[in-house]
């Protein structure tokens, strides 16, 4: 059986642009229970019940430490927590350094979002400005050449803020959110304390369900379920996906955005330390990394001012090999850390400090910092490293292979090829290119040359290959064996 859960929304943008203000409105008007005199447990998220009955679920949860920092925090230890997000701007003030920070780490989790645009009722705001730049920053609204729903709003009066609901219901059946009741329990904890009940976890599940009495696990450490306690402080029996709560019973303080579940999970490896002031990059390091395939090297930038910051950006797009996933002004902080973890990113700062828990969070997270003070040695070794990652990935390439024609043999989908660099074997991995986009990854399963199976074709060589699973392959697309 699947049942329908309600959306997990979080808040980001700029400070002072209305996102607690907004969290409270919500809050205070649409909590109807009595019983607890209006109070809610600070459990880091609360849900309410909304007034449409016309939608799968009526319920939205929020998570009510808004933030990137927090949000992107919660996701570099995987955990997905919020199904949407809402992008909160002051439309007087309009788009703000925060604004552009947050529109990234939204972009990084692949999440959809709502463009909320508060303060609408002051005589000074100017939504159309605010979504015009919004466009140069790569966010398209609905009525400006893109799909992105934007909404306005007064935290402070409630105008909008039933639409806004509304929307986010809309969104949510669109998403087709659902869990299994039935399944071992999954979630994500959101926030950790200790007070005169003990160890105090707050959870929000993904899936399944979860009862007093029941064992859970974060990594190694065990807890007895003695207590659920949700936002408005009451104990409950069992819990369902995507409303919050307390669990009391473990005896150790978890981390905050590790997996809650039925079965315990190795702990995690042990950093390596990394010298956040080191000299030199090391490449060792960079080369390490998981996404070998991504053909660019991502880098998070921060600098002194924005003419500095403009002058840095605009010599790296020079270089096809770089991909800038993060560009700001200001002190190197958590928050850029933590999206350098989710991004497989360096981060360079250019005459700025880094935030001593920032450094010793890079430590402990393996993340290299690098820190210029003259601006041609930062685009030197940059685009030192840059190729160095370029020649390090080609070298991982072990033959490519042309697609010139294809066939149907007794069923089976059958490519011609002619191999143009190196040697391909059967069984090997490979990549499929069109033009410069990779169109996914299969596995060769059946070589022949002129009706003999063969093990290896070599440069120049033309052969029939058979790839599982299939893929949308044409005539002109590349295939790439990986090493």
């Amino acid at each position: 059986m699947t049942n329908t859960r309600g959306p997990v929304v979080t808040i980001l943008g700029h400070v002072d642009h209305g996102k607690t203000t907004l969290l409270d409105y919500i809050r205070k008007s649409n909590l109807t229970d009595k019983e607890s005199g209006g109070i809610t447990q600070k459990i880091g998220a609360y849900e309410i019940n909304t007034n449409f009955s016309s939608y799968r679920t009526n319920k939205i949860t929020f998570i009510d430490t808004p933030g990137h920092e927090v949000f992107t925090q919660l996701r570099s230890r995987g955990a997905n927590v919020a199904d949407l997000a809402l992008l909160i701007i002051d439309a007087k003030d309009g788009v703000m350094p925060q604004t552009i920070e947050s529109i990234f780490h939204i972009k990084a989790a692949k999440i959809p979002f709502i463009v909320v645009l508060n303060k609408i009722d002051l005589t000074e705001a100017d939504p159309e400005r605010v979504k015009l730049q919004l466009q140069k920053h790569g966010v398209l609204v609905e009525g400006r050449g893109g799909k992105i729903p934007v909404i306005e709003i007064s935290a402070k009066t409630g105008q909008g803020i039933n639409e806004l609901l509304e929307l986010i219901l809309i969104l949510s059946e669109e998403l087709n959110l659902t869990y299994q009741p039935n399944n071992p329990p999954l979630g994500h904890i959101i926030e950790v304390k200790k007070d005169k009940r003990g160890v105090v976890v707050s959870v929000i599940l993904k899936d399944g369900s979860l009862k007093l009495g029941d064992i859970v696990y974060c990594l190694d450490k065990k807890a007895k379920v003695k207590a659920i306690i949700n936002d408005l402080g009451k104990n409950l029996e069992k819990v369902y996906p995507s409303t919050p709560f307390e669990i009391l019973g473990f005896d150790e303080l978890p981390k905050v955005g590790a997996l809650i579940q039925s079965k315990p999970l190795n702990q995690e490896k042990k950093p390596t330390k990394i010298d956040a002031d080191a000299k030199k990059v090391d490449f060792n390091q960079i080369f390490t990394q998981e996404e070998k395939e991504k053909k660019e090297l991502p880098l998070i930038i921060k600098a002194e001012s924005q003419g500095t910051l403009e002058t840095i950006e605009q010599s790296l797009s020079k270089n096809k090999h770089i991909k800038i996933i993060l560009k700001g002004i200001g002190e190197i902080n958590k928050s850029d850390v933590f999206l350098a973890k989710i991004t497989k990113s360096i981060i360079i700062g250019f005459a700025v400090p880094i935030a001593k828990e920032a450094e010793e969070l890079a430590r402990q997270e393996k993340i290299i910092i690098k820190t210029y003070h003259v601006i041609y040695e930062l685009l030197e070794e940059i685009n030192e490293v840059s190729q160095l990652w370029q020649e390090k990935k080609e070298k991982n390439i072990k033959g490519e292979a042309k697609i010139l024609a294809n066939f149907l043999i007794n069923g089976e989908k059958v490519y011609g090829i002619k191999v143009i660099r190196g040697k391909i074997n059967l069984g090997d991995l490979v990549e499929i290119y069109r033009g410069e986009t990779m169109l996914g990854k299969s596995r060769l399963v059946s070589l022949q040359i002129r009706s003999k199976k063969v093990l290896e074709v070599k440069k120049d060589q033309e052969a029939g290959m058979i790839f599982s699973p299939r893929l949308d392959i044409t005539i002109g697309d590349v295939i790439k064996s990986i090493s």
